[in-house]
This record gives structure tokens, C-alpha cells and sequence, in this order.
């Protein structure tokens, strides 16, 4: 505990300095600033007529107020599935929670989970569907799992020579790129490929990496046709409109997450069970910060957390200038 006590304080001062340095560096922006992918209907309305399409997609798919799914039927484009990620199409599974193929009440679509035993759509999966949109909301860190399901929707694209389209989305944290780079033998679904933990990119610019380095299955390359932003710069700070998962329920959260995910790792609990999940750092036996909170259940956003009903003792990181 004395050594994570160390890491803690180095952590807090190097964000302290982190923050200050580029504070004035950086421009916030909203969507409002940004001509999203998806807004570009001009672009890709063309190239989905008389194709038979499914959606990679979640919460955070949307073409201006209205989810994408609703705004593509409204438009006559031929939906035939969805494909949900880690959270669920509509992002209320905790993190970790498996989450089973279902119908979407609203739609009548078929949704088939690419989280827990079946990541990968198989050809079944891929039946009758010509084009596949990926369109969701990422934050730039290498364990975050929705770049994880891009690569397998890519990888079984290639392998049924199916387009894939990527909608483009900014990174929240694509002004920085910082961390070690994976090493091969820790590959796995909350770490794919050899970048830093804070990989710098957007979702499109990921998928062109993915090719451009032939990391999908035997090198293969999938067909893809990446939808491109307009206004969007690296050294923008992009304020997310929509939660991209329940326990990063913050702009704070999400600057952290690239960090503090580590120390899920450890007996450290990152405020899960809180009202400040990524943004508090503790545990019960600490002797520094000056910060106490108390993790409990909370339904559909974390359950069974660390040192649930233990006050810890740590830092409240929502104090430093972010």
C-alpha cells in the first residue's frame, strides 16, 4: 500500500502539471463547432441506395438530435440489422455485463450483441447485408472496447468482402498521445494492438491504421469508406454531447480515463459506485489526500464495486484545473 500511495501522489501532481501546461493551449469546442460524419448525408446517402445495411451503433448514434436508425428509416435506407458493442445499442449495461441479442422495441431490428462470447459476427451474422456504418461516439484510449469491436466488424467484413463505413467522430482525447505501447503477448479485448495507451486518434483514422498495418486476420484489408469531419482539428478539446458509457459521465472522466483505468488493476478503487466515477482515487487503508468517499451499488451502472459501503481515503481529481 505504501508503494501505491507513491504512484497516487505522482499521479496527482502529473496531472496538476498536465493541466496547467496546456490549458491555454487548447480550444474548446462542442458539436456545434464540428460537422460530424454523419451529418454529411450528401456523402454517404448516395452510396447506401439499394443496399441492404446493418449499424454498428449505440447511444451515441446520432444524426443531429435523432438516433441514426431512426433517421436512416425515416429516409427509406434498407436497415436490415444492428450490431450493439460493450453497453448495449442503447448504452445502459454496466461495464462488463454481458449483454444478450435481442429486438429493438422501438424498430423491430435485430440487435446481436458483439460483447461477452461472441465478438465477431459470423457469416450468419453477415448474411444479406452489403454495407456495414460503424458510428460510435470513441475517447481515445486503448482499452476502451469500441475500437476493439470495430476491428472485429472490419476483420469479418474482409473476410466476406463487405464494405465497411465509418462514420467519423472526434477523440476527446486525440491532443495527446502518451503511455507504452502494447507489447504482443498481452493482446486482448482491452488492448488489440501495438499503441499508446492514449492513442491520439479518431475512430476513422484508427480503421485506417488497422489497414494500413494489415493487423486484421492473414493481413487482409477490409473495404472501407471512412464519411470524414468537417471543422475538426487535433488540437481541439471536444466536449461530448452524450455519455459515451455510464461510469464516464464527465469531461473530467474522460480526460482521467486514460490513467485511472490502470489502477482497476489494483485494490484502488477509481470511484466507481459513485457520483464521481474517474474523477476520485482511494482506498480504506490510505493514510494521504484529503478527500473520503464511500463506493455503493448503484443498478445499471456499477454493481459489486470495490470496497462497496467502506469509506476510502484519496484524492478528489475534479479539484485540479482540467
Amino acid at each position: 500500500m505504501k508503494i501505491l500511495s507513491g504512484v497516487l501522489i505522482v499521479i496527482v501532481l502529473h496531472f496538476t502539471a498536465y493541466s496547467q501546461e496546456f490549458h491555454y493551449v487548447f480550444k474548446d469546442v462542442t458539436q456545434k463547432n464540428i460537422r460530424m460524419g454523419a451529418d454529411r448525408t450528401e456523402i454517404y446517402l448516395p452510396l447506401l441506395k439499394n443496399k441492404r445495411v446493418a449499424l454498428c451503433a449505440n447511444h451515441t448514434t446520432s444524426l443531429g438530435n435523432q438516433h441514426l436508425v431512426d433517421s436512416l428509416l425515416a429516409l427509406k435506407i434498407s436497415i436490415v440489422k444492428i450490431f450493439s458493442p460493450e453497453h448495449g445499442f442503447r448504452g445502459d449495461a454496466e461495464a462488463g455485463k454481458k449483454v444478450n441479442h435481442s429486438i429493438d422495441k422501438k424498430t423491430g431490428l435485430p440487435i446481436v450483441s458483439l460483447y461477452g462470447d461472441h465478438k465477431k459476427p459470423d457469416s450468419n451474422d453477415l448474411r444479406n447485408i452489403d454495407i456495414i456504418i460503424f458510428d460510435i461516439q470513441d475517447v481515445g484510449a486503448r482499452f476502451y472496447t469500441y475500437i476493439s469491436t470495430m476491428y472485429y466488424i472490419m476483420d469479418a467484413a474482409a473476410e466476406n468482402n463487405i464494405v465497411v463505413m465509418i462514420l467519423d467522430r472526434p477523440n476527446p482525447n486525440g491532443y495527446w498521445v502518451d503511455g507504452p505501447i502494447l507489447q504482443k503477448e498481452f493482446t486482448s479485448f482491452v488492448g488489440m494492438h501495438p499503441v499508446p495507451i492514449a492513442h491520439g486518434m479518431t475512430i476513422g483514422e484508427y480503421a485506417k491504421m488497422i489497414n494500413g498495418e494489415k493487423w486484421l486476420t492473414y493481413g487482409r484489408k477490409c473495404l472501407l469508406q471512412i464519411i470524414s469531419m468537417q471543422g475538426y482539428h487535433h488540437t481541439f478539446r471536444y466536449q461530448l454531447p452524450i455519455n459515451p458509457s455510464p461510469n464516464l459521465s464527465s469531461m473530467t472522466a474522460i480526460y482521467l480515463y486514460p490513467t485511472l483505468c490502470l489502477f482497476e488493476g489494483t485494490p484502488i478503487s477509481v470511484g466507481r459506485g459513485t457520483d464521481k466515477p474517474f474523477c476520485v482515487i482511494g482506498h480504506p487503508d490510505l493514510s494521504i489526500g484529503n478527500y473520503t468517499f464511500t463506493p455503493k451499488n448503484i443498478p445499471k451502472v456499477a454493481t459489486n464495486v470495490p470496497h462497496r459501503n467502506k469509506k476510502c481515503n484519496g484524492f478528489d481529481l475534479t479539484t485540479l484545473e482540467m
